[in-house]
């Protein structure tokens, strides 16, 4: 169990901590209004109403106690940025910061952001690779070259075992996982038989994985 510091729970930050609450950590929430602390108490441990730009207001919460501080205000660039490098100034551990531009992301790097993560690109980008072929089910982008999908079983490997499609050896792919009616099985062996029912994990290069599978 974690230790989150939340600043800023509008829609986004909202979704955020009903997530860590879903995973049993214990969350502070912070935000300047009060209907929004209002929403938000039954997925956190506390919240407290108050501005995050206010050095001794942040002092006070004890910045160095929370395994990860998250900053998610959005429409207030200039406070997110004020907050962001308050927060790495009193002993913030880890500092995530929401951006919603590429020069957003440069200067909260610069000012204490240990990461930065900006959803709408995120987001934008999964969608564009899902939808973009019937084969794809899922993305996770790992850099900038490498990446897991999901995928479904190409028609031409049907009635093959992964021994005999060989995708390591042939496109330096690797098979993850194989997975049936919603269960997943991490235990690939080259004897396990694919077909129509069954979807894979593979990870490797992602122009490697276009190409094969014509995404």
């Amino acid at each position: 169990m974690k230790s989150i510091l939340l600043i800023g729970v509008n829609r986004f930050g909202s979704l955020i901590a009903e997530q860590f609450h879903k995973q049993g950590h214990q969350v502070l929430a912070v935000d300047k209004k009060e209907e929004r602390i209002n929403c938000i108490l039954p997925f956190v441990t506390d919240a407290v109403i108050g501005d995050s730009t206010n050095e001794a207001f942040l002092k006070s919460l004890g910045i160095n106690n929370f395994d990860v501080c998250i900053v998610t205000i959005g429409g207030d660039f200039q406070s997110s940025l004020e907050t962001t490098s308050l927060l790495k100034e009193l002993g913030g551990k880890l500092v995530i910061s929401r951006s919603d531009h590429e020069v957003q992301t440069k200067f909260l790097l610069r000012n204490g952001a240990d990461e930065v993560i900006n959803p709408e690109k995120q987001i934008a980008e999964w969608a564009a690779i899902r939808y973009a072929s019937d084969h794809i089910l899922d993305y996770i982008r790992l850099d900038e070259d490498y990446a897991i999908f999901e995928v479904k079983i190409p028609r031409e490997w049907s009635g093959k075992s992964i021994g005999q499609i060989d995708i390591r050896k042939k496109y330096g792919i690797t098979i993850m996982a194989v997975k049936e009616n919603g269960k997943m099985n991490l235990s690939v062996t080259p004897d396990i038989v694919l077909d129509s029912s069954k979807t894979m994990l593979v990870l490797g290069k992602q122009k490697a994985i276009q190409k094969r599978f014509h995404i």
